[in-house]
This record gives structure tokens, C-alpha cells and sequence, in this order.
């Protein structure tokens, strides 16, 4: 009972919000899907003690979502995974740090 307390809420981004901000803050603008995993444990309390679902929707929202780019990796740059990156027409959707959960339309 005691725990519930502590434990952190959740925040008010959508997943898509999320991956956009992982993305927007990494120095060339583009994460593997394991440093945006990385991104939101380390910048979300509430994700890092969650269980796996939460990693599910984000790939998930990779997928779907026109607004994620996959690029490959370049020739010099080994390791795991493509890169994901923000399409510029979306970039607008998160100016000025517009991250918030879009209110449904009634």
C-alpha cells in the first residue's frame, strides 16, 4: 500500500511525443531504438520502474507513425539497429516544445 505513493505518475506525453523529444535532443537529431528506450527510462521515473509494455508502444509508434524516419547506419558507424529520425514536415508539430497530448476532439 505504502509503495503506490511513490511511485512516480505517469507523465502527459503520448509515446509519439516521447520518441519525438529522445530524438530532438540527441546531438545529430537521430536515435537507435535502444537510446530512446535509454532516453525515456533516464528522463521518466515513471518508465524506468514500468514494465516492458511501454517499450512495445514505442516501437510500435516507430512504426506506424509517418512522422519517424528509419536511416541506416553509415558504413564507419557498427553496432545494432538503424537510426530513427524526425521527418521535417512534423518537426512543426513539436515547436516551441509542444510535446503535450493532444486533447481529443469531442
Amino acid at each position: 500500500q505504502q509503495q503506490e505513493c511513490l511511485r512516480p505518475s505517469r507523465p502527459p506525453y503520448s509515446y509519439s511525443a516521447l520518441i519525438a523529444m529522445a530524438i530532438h535532443s540527441a546531438p545529430r537529431r537521430r536515435r537507435t531504438l535502444s537510446q530512446i528506450y535509454q532516453f525515456v527510462a533516464e528522463n521518466f521515473p515513471f518508465y524506468k520502474k514500468s514494465k516492458a509494455g511501454w517499450q512495445n508502444s514505442i516501437r510500435h509508434n516507430l512504426s506506424l507513425n509517418d512522422c519517424f524516419r528509419k536511416v541506416p547506419r553509415d558504413e564507419d558507424d557498427p553496432g545494432k539497429g538503424n537510426y530513427w529520425t524526425l521527418d521535417p514536415n512534423c518537426e512543426k508539430m513539436f515547436d516551441n516544445g509542444n510535446f503535450r497530448r493532444r486533447r481529443k476532439r469531442r
